[in-house]
């Protein structure tokens, strides 16, 4: 297969290293030069996009994530089979996948009929990401999923739940996107206006991504073009 990596942390972004590893080595990095998180799907079109590649495998983009899989598809890579990215460090839950430029790397690659994985691990608290448990789950995720349908016109989001090492292994659930708000709260500074919202106190409805990865399972949801 011919696997495209990218993400919205960056080229040289732990999680898309620990990616990497998971499949072996075997895909072709296209992925931003900086961090870009919660870009969306911004693409560049007034200005040139730079790319460094760094070998015949690797390719830094001064672009958003969009950018890197629109130029994989056209000049980097002239079959893809598969789109993946991540995995970042951070949840991707519900109505995140609007705003996260994760997500929207793997979104454009189904408007063109390719298949794309967005993976995420959810920061409990801010907690920093334990990479080695992150990559065991990756690997029975990406082994089930490379295996299972995918409708077309679609994509698989993926969060990984925040666990203790000594906890069980997570179970894997397949749900439905949350789609109740992100919490909106701001702190006032004079005329400036701070984003305070607490991540972990958004809405859980049941059974959907949000309350199954806060539960401590391995949340997956396959989402739909309209």
């Amino acid at each position: 297969m011919t696997i495209i990596l990218t993400n919205d942390d960056g080229i040289d972004a732990p999680g898309i290293r620990a990616l990497s590893e998971v499949i072996n080595h075997q895909g072709m990095f296209v992925a931003p030069q900086e961090e870009l998180s919660g870009c969306g799907h911004k693409v560049t079109t007034r200005s040139p996009i730079p790319v460094e590649r760094r070998s015949d495998t690797e390719y830094a983009v001064g672009g958003t994530p969009a950018d890197c899989i629109r130029l994989a598809i056209t000049h980097l890579s002239p079959q893809i089979d598969w789109v993946l990215s991540g995995i970042n460090s951070g949840g991707n839950l519900g109505v995140d996948v609007y705003i996260s430029g994760t997500v929207a790397a793997v979104r454009e690659a189904a408007f063109h009929g390719i298949r794309g994985i967005a993976l995420s691990q959810y920061r409990k608290g801010g907690r920093p990401v334990n990479w080695e448990q992150t990559k065991r789950w990756s690997e029975r995720v990406l082994k089930e999923l490379f295996n299972r349908p995918l409708e077309p016109g679609s994509f698989w989001n993926v969060n990984f739940p925040y666990l203790e090492p000594d906890e069980p292994e997570p179970e894997m659930v397949f749900c439905k996107p949350s789609t109740k708000p992100l919490p909106v709260d701001y702190k006032i500074d004079g005329e400036n206006y701070l984003y305070i919202g607490n991540y972990s106190l958004r809405e859980r409805s049941r059974e959907t991504d949000v309350d199954v990865c806060f539960s401590g399972k391995i949340a997956v949801t396959q989402i739909k073009l309209e």
